[in-house]
C-alpha cells in the first residue's frame, strides 16, 4: 500500500509543478502531493508495526535502517518540490514590485 501512495504523492508533486509552470492554480496538486506523502509515511509505519506484531526480526533488521535513510530523503525532497511553486511565486512578486 506505501508503494501505491508513494507513487500517487510523486504524480501529484510533478502535477504541481506543471500547473505552477502553466500558470494555473496548483493549490489542489500541492497539498494532495503533501498529504499522500504522510499517508505514505502512515503506511510504511504500518507495515513495520505489523512486523513488530508479528515478531519478524529479520524483516526490520533487513528493511529498517535502508529504510529510514530513503524516507527521510524522500519526504524532505517531496516537501521541497511541493512548496517551491510558492517560493517562486514570492520571488517573482518581490522582482515586479
Amino acid at each position: 500500500m506505501w508503494l501505491i501512495l508513494g507513487l500517487i504523492a510523486i504524480v501529484a508533486t510533478f502535477i504541481n509543478l506543471y500547473m505552477y509552470k502553466v500558470g494555473k492554480d496548483y493549490r489542489l496538486a500541492m497539498a494532495m502531493g503533501l498529504s499522500f506523502t504522510a499517508l505514505t509515511l502512515c503506511a510504511e509505519h504500518s507495515l513495520i508495526s505489523n512486523w513488530v506484531k508479528g515478531e519478524d526480526w529479520s524483516a526490520l533488521l533487513d528493511v529498517v535502517p535502508t529504510m529510514e535513510k530513503t524516507l527521510w530523503i524522500l519526504t524532505v525532497v517531496c516537501i521541497l518540490l511541493n512548496i517551491a511553486p510558492i517560493f517562486l511565486e514570492l520571488k517573482n512578486k518581490k522582482i515586479i514590485t
